[in-house]
């Protein structure tokens, strides 16, 4: 299992719609073949900022809808939307209490 953190800093004018975006996505990429776990999170007094949190079987299942037309699409609508350069981390769990 592993759990990919992405940050993504949008302009202020963009952050409804893509919080309208993700709305409408959220259930696709969460039945997508490998992911087992989807949230989003936006950052306390500062609202433009959201990270999203998936957990997937794998880096290939990850990779798998990295290259599909619905991570492509998505991509494409969200893309021009950034204030910032996103950042990823792909993590694995060590420990959980």
């Amino acid at each position: 299992m592993i759990i990919r953190i992405v940050k993504l800093e949008f302009k202020a004018e963009e952050i409804n719609r893509f919080l309208a975006f993700f709305e409408e996505r959220k259930h696709k990429i969460r039945a997508v073949d490998g992911c087992e776990h989807l949230e989003a999170w936006q950052e306390k007094g500062n609202p433009s900022t959201v990270f999203t949190c998936s957990h997937w079987i794998s880096e290939a299942h990850l990779e798998t809808y990295r290259q599909s037309a619905l991570f492509k699409n998505a991509w494409s609508f969200v893309k021009p939307k950034f204030a910032g350069k996103p950042l990823a981390w792909t993590v694995e769990k060590i420990a959980e209490l």
